[in-house]
């Protein structure tokens, strides 16, 4: 029951994802959450950490492209000033919006990660494309009003997913 919502990793931040550790598991680009994983919900501008992140996946060339159930407007409130490409109304945990990710980045699904903070929406996608994942912890502890729903029948699964999967547990990196 609790297969389709684990993922590879548990990272704390995706923040602490370094291009040595990807380029380390073979990943050649990231695909990421938007609200509470590449930026708190309620900040659209970001913070000087996301900046310096961008700039050291840019420098050692691996794209980061934001896969999101939110409106196109939305995203490109806060993709546009960062220069990032991005998938709107993604669907997830549908794949619609991973394998449009993975088409206009050329790439195959073990070439990507999925990065997000939800297990029934970020990591289920993933899984149903075959994309590794990471569940990273919310940066903030609030949430708008839609993801609250979420968060209240996550609980549960998440339990359930780490009593099945003691091997996982958070941590700084990706690394083995």
């Amino acid at each position: 029951m609790t297969e389709k919502f684990t993922p590879t990793w548990l990272v704390s931040a995706i923040y602490n994802l370094t291009p040595e550790q990807l380029k380390a598991q073979g990943i050649k680009a990231v695909l990421t959450d938007l609200d509470n994983t590449l930026i708190a919900w309620n900040n659209p501008d970001g913070t000087e950490e996301l900046r310096q992140w961008l700039a050291a996946m840019a420098a050692a060339k691996i794209p980061v492209m934001i896969v999101s159930n939110n409106s196109a407007t939305r995203i490109a409130r806060v993709a546009e000033p960062l220069g990032l490409p991005f998938v709107s109304r993604a669907l997830k945990p549908m794949t619609k919006g991973l394998n449009l990710a993975l088409k206009m980045l050329n790439l195959n699904a073990n070439d990507v990660i999925m990065v997000g903070d939800q297990l029934m929406t970020d990591i289920w996608a993933a899984n149903n494309v075959g994309v590794r994942s990471v569940l990273v912890q919310p940066l903030i502890e609030t949430d708008q009003w839609n993801t609250k729903i979420n968060r209240f029948i996550e609980k549960g699964v998440k339990k359930s997913m780490l009593k099945n999967h003691q091997e996982l547990n958070w941590r700084e990196s990706i690394d083995n």
